[in-house]
Order: structure tokens, then C-alpha cells, then sequence
């Protein structure tokens, strides 16, 4: 009978944010045999490692001498490009490369790693942190059916999963969801300063504000109905919903600015690709 998932080895390497928000929800689902290689680790995540029997090394010559099965690189592009080298002998030792590093290609890995390692390229984002995120997930060739299940399972630990069938898709995720929670979140300081602007007390602005927002996304998770329909619901004919739509919606408008938005995301996510 084939090993489970969760009594397999998983090296983290990078404990930050979106690597602590893994370690945790990979606890959280049974994974008991994790080691985590984090230079600088919180006094938190120490205390989590000591509750949960997790090794935790300050360098990859303190992990134990254990067939890793999965190796999930939690680390930003640019630390990545300059440390890949070092995890060449676990690539080629058989287990599953999995990088979360925006802007980061299979080649470049391959690169690093050999021609021959499995690679599955994942872009989380930051809800991940309380199980509110979505990762879209990419195989290269030669991953199997299971490492894509192992894959999958360990990036669920964010939230919802997606795969994409092209790498390029990455970068589209990148720009969407990987950098959209920064849009939404300026959205809420847009429609505070817009609540200040019309006489509104600041401390009141901003809790309209956030409240609108994280309710009006509450909304969305519980009504599988299209935004589009949703949006109709809010807007009666002539009221002020509709008012302020006529702006929004405007030729040079919300789309339009979002549209480009997204463009100069997905440009540079393809540009630190290389």
C-alpha cells in the first residue's frame, strides 16, 4: 500500500508569511513530519515548532538524513535566485520541487536544479494566512498524477486550489489574485478618504470602510450567484447606486483603470521571469 501524503517528509524552506501560514495549516490538517530551514525564525514560529515536534534548522546541514518527498520553496524571487543553487542535491534526490517565488520559471529553475526535476510552480496569496486564499497551481513536465495530489494537498492548506494548464497563466495569477488583495485593500483607503472628503469622522470612514468590503466579500463566499447579479441587487433604477456606477463604469473608468492595473502586474511578473 502507498505511503500517505501525511507521513512523508516536507521540507519548508522559508518560514515568513505566507511559509508560516503553510507550516500552520499543514499542522492544522495532520502533516507530522515537517522540517522547516528558516535563518531568522519569530519567536512564534519557534514556539509552534516545539508544540508540534517540528524540526526547525537555521540551514539545510541541519536536516535530518530522511527521504524528502516534498520540498516547498517559500522564499521571494530575488533571495531564490541567489540560494537555488544549495537545494540542487534534494531536487535531484527525487523529491517534488514546489515553488511559491512569483516571477520565477521553470527554466530558470531547472537551471539551477537539472533538466530532470519535478517541478510544480504554485501562486498563493495572502488570505492564505487564515485559509481565505487561492493558489494556482502549474505541473511541468514530468510531474505524475501523484505528485500532483501531493501538491495540491499542500497548498489547499491555504485555501482553494486551482491548475492551469500554461506557465504563463503564473504570471496571470501573479497579477490577479497573487498582488489583488493589495487592490482591494486600497479600495477600502479610496473609500475612506472619499467618506472623509464629504464630512465624515476618519475613525468612522475607515470602519465603513473595511466593514463594506470584508462584508461585501462574505457575500460573494456565500451567494454562488455571478458578481454581476449581485451587483444588480445593490443598484435600484435612479437610486445613488446607480449614480455613482455611471462613474465607475465610464469609458476611462474602473475597468479600464483595473484593466491596466493588471497589464503593468502581468508585465513585470514576465519581466522577473525572464
Amino acid at each position: 500500500m502507498p505511503d500517505k501524503p501525511k507521513s512523508r517528509l516536507i521540507l519548508l524552506i522559508g518560514a515568513g508569511r505566507m511559509g508560516g501560514a503553510l507550516l500552520k495549516g499543514w499542522l492544522s490538517r495532520g502533516f507530522s513530519s515537517v522540517a522547516v530551514v528558516e535563518p531568522k525564525p519569530s519567536a512564534a514560529l519557534r514556539k509552534l515548532c516545539r508544540q508540534k515536534r517540528v524540526r526547525l534548522v537555521a540551514a539545510l546541514q541541519g536536516l535530518p538524513k530522511t527521504k524528502i518527498s516534498a520540498c516547498v520553496v517559500a522564499l521571494k524571487p530575488q533571495v531564490l535566485r541567489t540560494e537555488a543553487a544549495q537545494l540542487g542535491a534534494i531536487a535531484k534526490s527525487g523529491a517534488l520541487m514546489i515553488s511559491i517565488a512569483a516571477g520565477t520559471s521553470v527554466s530558470a529553475m531547472r537551471q539551477a536544479w537539472g533538466e530532470k526535476v519535478r517541478v510544480v510552480r504554485a501562486m498563493p496569496n495572502t488570505p492564505g494566512a487564515i485559509g481565505k486564499g487561492i493558489s494556482a497551481l502549474y505541473a511541468a513536465n514530468g510531474v505524475t498524477a501523484k505528485d500532483r495530489a501531493l501538491a495540491q494537498s499542500l497548498l489547499s492548506a491555504l485555501g482553494e486550489t486551482i491548475w492551469v494548464k500554461n506557465e504563463s497563466l503564473i504570471d496571470v495569477t501573479t497579477a490577479v489574485s497573487g498582488s489583488g488583495p493589495a487592490y482591494v485593500f486600497l479600495l477600502v483607503e479610496a473609500l475612506a478618504a472619499a467618506a472623509e472628503a464629504e464630512g465624515m469622522p476618519p475613525k468612522d470612514a475607515a470602519k465603513l470602510a473595511r466593514a463594506t468590503i470584508s462584508g461585501a466579500g462574505a457575500l460573494l463566499d456565500a451567494d454562488p450567484r455571478a458578481a454581476s447579479e449581485l451587483r444588480k441587487d445593490v443598484t435600484s433604477p435612479g437610486g445613488t447606486t446607480e449614480a455613482a456606477l455611471r462613474i465607475l463604469t465610464a469609458q476611462d473608468g474602473f475597468s479600464e483603470l483595473m484593466a491596466r492595473a493588471v497589464k503593468a502586474a502581468y508585465e513585470r511578473a514576465k519581466e522577473l521571469s525572464g
